[in-house]
């Protein structure tokens, strides 16, 4: 047992008695010399939440003084917080605004427990300590000046301290620009800040965008270390380099891309063989070849873990010398690959398969749109320019067809979502919201990419290799049960039962998307269905993959944008050179971990920049009706979603005509009075109301004898609604520990 875990130990006997430094020295044995290694050690215990320091200076453990530790979360909708304890056994407490002292934010913090439940289906208490601050720079925008201090307002509606920044320490900020800030001290209902970037004026989008991409923690420069050695990798492929590799250059290989796309991971190659057998080529670009274990460029692609796709910008996982030079398979160069080639007969079954590194010659850089026009023989120009791949493109689409009838028999889940492209101009600006348009050439490529994915782990399992699978457990019980009382209403069901003894199949959930296929709630269904599902993840055991009904699974084909396919190869690559494997046991879990945590963020932030340019761009038709249909509703109000994809949101209180009641089960809203109902799937017109940036929402209403008027009506209410907010924190702040006080002269 190491010193500061016999010390932990020491502190939580039961014969323990609260003591001070000194006297635990003495108890201890430590001698003088070092007294500040043991106040580092206890230190170290609380911060980490263990144990707590009184403020007569004894030491007890949180467990004996009710107290507990965690991280703060507060609300965006209110003035209020919730503390997840450090202890997944513990239960979440309930923190009123007024009882955070000056805590804020995702802050550690210690609370003490001052009613065991509460009216918040809760424990409830109150902030004793902040153990670890949570956010040392922010992202706002600098308000008017106060007492010879600027006031900055946080971006976040869930920090509710408005941060005071000395005239010295704007860094030529004005007012009225969005900055970002650190947050240098706090004094007790005070926190100071000084600038230390000017993002630019606040209303402008870029300065939106660049405030979501900083809260999300991801970094669009590279540090001049990772720049050196991405400058230092060579233009084209070394003669030296080809050594121990299989050659395909004279292989009829192509890539297929979209229009816009710049890294090309992967090329695919097809041929027939004499037994009518397919030969599918998947070859995928050897970044590990060029970003080796233990350097910058590794370290940084580590970190960033996946490249991160925004309306106006890609912030990418390896420097641009890489991701669109040697690492990318550009046509009519060579190219270093991992390549697996697949024997598959008409069943979709792979009945062998080799996996080796290889070089390649891409042939074409081919788009999906062009590849569709091919298959579809509509365009005679295509078809003369192209006339030597017309044979393999046939085949390609004939295998896909085969895998994707046998993916779909053994229950696949097929999500076929109707997605938009946002369209923005030279400045950056959404000039229009369009339907994704979903070629065969997509799926042709989908089909071949899952089945190099799925093979490849297979492989892996059964060599049992150190590994990162992509991993996507069972859905819950409770919310298989909650869709299937959700679908009752459009008169479906999942067939079979439902319960511990019988949990559900992918193909019971396929059946139900079948049967829905063309209905006008097609989408509301395939989107709640996702959403009662479980989050695909990185895993360093194989689960599985249910939506795809596979026993195997993993993230092999994207190496240039996702870190997890870069670390399976470099585990491949020395599997097949005959190299040790054991020691990656490690790397692997650590990459799974991480991997996942940096494609949730990935995720959220280009969630939120697509909401931004979507207020943004809807800001321009204040007034103006739409139609729509309802994709949700709640207790609060209803969300509706427009024919470009545009989600917005109809507050409860904006429905005048009758007074509406939420059936939870049902997910419907009913008029005590009409009868009128809302229910998901409605078609509904609706005008918009107002587009707030800073949150990111659409506010709507139903446009049935909606005027102008009321429109302003509403806007002038939400204004109100907000200043009423900022009013009672304020008030708040400078009372703090108010419950507290009440609860303790009621005691």
């Amino acid at each position: 047992m190491e010193r500061s875990e016999r010390v932990l130990a020491y502190i939580s006997s039961k014969e323990y008695v609260p003591l001070k430094l000194e006297e635990l020295m003495l108890v201890l044995g430590v001698p003088a010399e070092d007294k500040q290694v043991l106040e580092d050690i206890l230190s170290e215990w609380i911060l980490k939440g263990k144990i707590y320091k009184t403020k007569k200076g004894r030491y007890e453990t949180l467990q004996s003084t009710g107290m507990v530790s965690g991280t703060l979360h507060c609300s965006m909708h209110g003035y209020f917080a919730f503390l997840i304890p450090e202890e997944e056994s513990e239960e979440k407490i309930y923190i009123d605004g007024a009882n955070l002292a000056n805590a804020l934010d995702k802050d550690k913090v210690l609370v003490s427990v001052d009613r065991p439940d509460s009216a918040h289906s809760s424990r409830e208490g109150h902030v004793v300590r902040v153990l670890e601050r949570g956010n040392t720079v922010i992202s706002g925008v600098i308000k008017k000046m106060k007492n010879g201090y600027y006031q900055l307002r946080p971006d976040s509606q869930k920090i509710y301290a408005n941060p005071l920044i000395a005239e010295q320490d704007l860094l030529g900020a004005q007012i009225g620009d969005r900055v970002l800030a650190s947050l240098t001290k706090y004094e007790n209902d005070k926190v100071y800040a000084t600038v230390t970037k000017v993002l630019g004026d606040a209303l402008t989008l870029k300065s939106n965008i660049d405030a979501i991409v900083f809260s999300a923690g991801i970094r669009e420069e590279f540090d001049d270390k990772t720049i050196e050695e991405a400058e230092a990798t060579p233009d084209s492929v070394l003669d030296a380099e080809l050594s121990g590799r299989a050659d395909f250059r004279n292989d009829l290989i192509i890539t297929i891309d979209g229009e816009d796309a710049r890294d090309f991971d992967d090329a695919v190659s097809v041929t027939v063989l004499e037994n009518g057998n397919y030969l599918l080529g998947v070859h995928i670009a050897d970044v590990t070849h060029y970003v080796t274990p233990g350097s910058s460029l590794d370290r940084e692609a580590f970190e960033r873990g996946t490249s991160v796709y925004l309306a106006d910008r890609v912030i990418p996982m390896l420097p641009k010398k890489l991701s669109n030079g040697i690492c990318s398979l550009n046509p009519h160069c060579d190219r270093l690959t991992l390549s697996v080639h697949m024997e598959i007969n008409k069943n979709g079954d792979v009945l062998s398969h080799r996996l080796e590194k290889g070089v390649i010659h891409s042939c074409e850089r081919m788009t999906y749109k062009n590849v569709a026009l091919l298959l579809e023989g509509t365009d005679e120009t295509l078809q003369k320019t192209y006339a030597h791949l017309l044979p393999m493109l046939s085949q390609m689409q004939e295998l896909a067809a085969c895998l994707n009838r046998k993916r779909m028999q053994r229950g696949s889940i097929n999500f076929d979502f109707p997605e938009s492209k946002i369209i923005v101009n030279e400045y950056g600006e959404p000039v229009n919201i369009l339907p994704e348009q979903r070629e065969i050439s997509h799926k042709i490529i989908e089909e071949f990419m899952l089945i190099a994915n799925e093979t490849v782990a297979e492989y892996a399992f059964w060599s049992e290799l150190p590994f990162v699978y992509r991993v996507h457990e069972p859905p819950a019980l409770e919310k298989m049960q909650d869709f299937q009382r959700f679908i009752a209403n459009f008169g479906l069901s999942i067939k079979g039962k439902i319960d511990m003894d019988s949990p559900v199949h992918p193909k019971a959930l396929q059946q139900v998307l079948d049967s829905i296929a063309g209905r006008d709630e097609e989408h509301m269904i395939s989107s709640y269905m996702l959403r009662s599902l479980m989050k695909a993840e990185y895993r360093p055991e194989n689960l599985g993959h249910f939506g795809l009904s596979a026993k195997y699974y993993c993230h092999f084909t994207s190496p240039i944008r996702r870190y997890p396919d870069l670390a399976i190869h470099r585990v491949l690559k020395d599997f097949l050179d005959k190299k040790p494997t054991d020691g990656y046991r490690k790397f692997c879990d650590h990459a799974a971990a991480h991997s996942s945590e940096t494609e949730r963020t990935a995720e959220l932030c280009e969630r939120d920049v697509d909401d931004l340019m979507k207020a943004y761009y809807m800001s321009q038709y204040i007034g103006y009706v739409f139609d729509a249909k309802v994709s949700g509703v709640t207790s609060f109000g209803m969300f509706a979603e427009l024919e470009n994809s545009v989600e917005g949101f109809i507050r409860l209180d904006y429905l005048k005509d009758d007074y509406y009641l939420y059936d939870e089960n049902r997910k419907m809203l009913t008029g005590e009075r009409t009868g009128r109902t809302y229910k998901i799937g409605d078609a509904i017109e609706v005008a918009i109301v107002q587009c707030d940036l800073l949150s990111r929402q659409i506010d709507m209403i139903p446009a049935e004898g909606i005027t102008l008027s009321d429109i302003e009506e509403i806007r002038q209410r939400s204004f109100r609604k907000k200043k009423e907010k900022e009013r009672k924190i304020k008030k708040n702040v400078k009372a703090p520990h108010r419950y507290h006080k009440k609860s303790r002269k009621h005691k």
